[in-house]
């Protein structure tokens, strides 16, 4: 059997329970947005710019963008670990996956709150 996504010994329920959360999250978020450009009668850049440089606006899509990197990072381990069975090229996969999932966090990071 392997072990848990983050720690050996864990669980799939807190696996699971990581899934969820994030989808809710990325759910939440598609809501938010749709609402926004919904209610609002024209969308120019303006207000486009002006929606996203909210506080509120930024930490939601920052916490969103975690919550698609922990799905992904979760989703990946599962196939990962379901069809690849050599430990050491498994292990190289997964180190490729969590540094592309961390460059992804640094640049969204960047792009959300403007460097």
């Amino acid at each position: 059997m392997v072990g848990g996504v983050f720690a050996p010994g864990r669980s799939g329920v807190q696996d699971w329970l990581r899934l969820r959360a994030s989808a809710v999250c990325i759910i939440l978020y598609i809501f938010y947005i749709l609402c926004f450009v919904i209610t609002t009668p024209e969308i120019t850049y303006e207000i486009w710019r002006g929606f996203f440089s909210s506080l509120f606006t930024k930490i939601f899509t920052v916490l969103t963008l975690l919550a698609v990197l922990i799905h992904t990072w979760i989703g990946m381990w599962q196939v990962l670990t379901d069809y690849i069975k050599p430990v050491a090229r498994r292990r190289v996969l997964q180190r490729l996956i969590i540094i592309t999932l961390l460059l992804y966090f640094l640049y969204g990071s960047l792009v959300v709150w403007g460097a």
